[in-house]
């Protein structure tokens, strides 16, 4: 039994003027993507795994033409040279918006069904923060996505696509994927499944599976800064009896409807002066100030100096900002060499909206591990600390601070670009903290630009009706 691996993973905020190119995505290939920690688990007895191409950024902007033209041109001519095969394991995120094309996952996966022909099954796994489109959907047999975020089980969801789709290939059972768009689109912030409404709604997910006739049952939240037809909330269940999926597809879209007044931010959310209010009469460490519309995991552009530019203005003393994409600043600080001082410009490297701060910053570390777009850089500006950064990137790990030197810990006030905070810095945030910031990914979700995106739709609607009703691939005919 052969099973083709591949796949694009990235999220695109339709907002952002900064386009994606080949040199912001990780790309693995051959073994080097069986052997990838996401990867790793693809054994089992009588499975061949054929690995193809695998492309996954950070998210950001639009992914440009020519580079997804690049990836899906690869891919494709990958797996017209590994046929035949039994099976295709796709591991996508959802949420992709290439410069020109809506759904660019519907035309990856359209192309890659072209190639293996109608006999062979195809499995998904998604973020549960992708857009979803009936083109998608009546191409695939097996449909996984996560069920946390902050997200902790990426790689249990890839094995509950890939389990699936084995264990069809050898009982020679074919599934079939039932879907139910809702008319909802709010951002992670807000349907965190750590907090009220959204624990309860994902807690019951496992039980739908085990009914009869259900494999998996999913809730897709969607991707709201995407202003395009296909952004939505939705039900998927991939299933062997098509009344019960229906069943299960209209219970979870109902579900997630009904709630849909009572999402609420988790953490203590304001604006920027009012967190930092709170932080200056906050007496305990660290305080986590997480700058929200420059997050760039769920799209930001990562440049923005709004925060760092409030601190120096209040005189702020003991505060460490993880940190701002600005390539011009570490090459500036590479050229000056460590613990020499110099004019820094920081911010609006990459967006020329984006604020900007002039300062006198002295270099307290370099990090160079090689090429130019990784390297990183430390200076500490008038009692800040700032973390600068070749490429756009998050600061949510502690090992991102261990190899600069840095304890989150210790500092009275940690700023990150973030919303809801990584699993590793939740639990030292003493406060948590959301400033409501400026950015391409900001929280004033009704005032977005909404051109193409599909009306009514809550919270941009409010005074109208809906009754789910599941729809079904085309491939799973009665």
């Amino acid at each position: 039994m052969r099973i083709a691996v591949g796949g694009i993973h990235t999220e695109c905020s339709t907002y952002s003027p900064v386009l994606m190119s080949v040199e912001d995505f990780r790309v693995l290939r051959d073994e080097a993507l069986l052997e990838a920690d996401y990867f790793n688990f693809l054994e089992a007895e009588d499975v061949e795994h054929v690995p193809l191409l695998h492309a996954r950024a950070v998210p950001g902007g639009p992914v440009s033409r020519p580079a997804y033209a690049a990836f899906k041109s690869e891919f494709l001519e990958r797996l017209k040279t590994v046929l035949p095969i039994d099976g295709l394991y796709l591991a996508m995120h959802g949420a992709i918006k290439v410069d020109g094309m809506d759904d660019a996952e519907g035309d990856w996966i359209c192309a890659a069904r072209a190639v293996v022909g109608p006999d062979c099954p195809i499995a998904v796994s998604y973020d549960l923060h992708g857009n979803v489109s009936q083109r998608i959907i009546d191409q695939i047999d097996i449909f996984a996505a996560y069920r946390t975020a902050p997200h902790i089980d990426t790689r249990e969801t890839m094995v509950r696509a890939w389990s699936i789709l084995v264990e069809g290939l050898r009982s020679g059972t074919r599934p079939g994927v039932a879907w139910a768009p809702v008319p909802l689109l709010l951002p992670g912030e807000r349907t965190s499944t750590e907090n009220e409404p959204a624990a309860s709604l994902y807690r019951v997910l496992p039980d739908i599976d085990k009914r009869a006739g259900i494999l998996d049952a999913n809730l897709m939240v969607g991707y709201v800064w995407a202003d395009e037809p296909r952004a939505t909330a939705c039900a998927v269940v991939t299933g062997t009896d098509r009344d019960a999926a229906s069943k299960a597809t209209e219970e979870i879209a109902a579900s997630y409807w009904n709630a849909r007044k009572n999402f609420r931010f988790g953490p203590v959310t304001g604006t920027l002066d009012a967190m930092l209010d709170i932080a200056e009469a906050s007496t305990t460490r660290p305080i986590v100030l997480a700058d929200s519309g420059d997050n760039p995991t769920g799209g930001g552009v990562g440049d923005r100096a709004d925060v760092l530019k409030a601190l120096l203005a209040r005189g702020w003393q003991d505060a460490l900002i993880a940190g701002i994409a600005d390539r011009p600043a570490v090459e500036a600080c590479f050229a000056a060499g460590e613990s020499g001082t110099l004019t820094l410009r920081i911010g609006g490297s990459l967006d020329f909206s984006s604020p900007v701060v002039e300062v006198a910053a002295k270099i307290v570390r370099l990090d160079d591990p090689g090429p130019p777009g990784e390297r990183q850089s430390v200076v500490e500006v008038s009692g800040i600390m700032v973390v600068l950064s070749a490429r756009r990137r998050p600061y949510h790990n502690i090992e991102d601070f261990r190899r600069l030197g840095l304890d989150p810990v210790a500092v009275r006030l940690l700023v990150v670009k973030s919303g809801y905070l990584s699993p590793e810095l939740a639990p030292i945030a003493n406060p948590n903290l959301m400033a409501l910031t400026e950015g391409v990914v900001n929280q004033d979700i009704t005032n977005l630009a909404s051109e193409r995106r599909q009306r009514p739709i809550f919270p941009f609607d409010r005074d109208f009706d809906f009754t789910p009703k599941a729809r079904f691939s085309a491939r799973w005919t009665p």
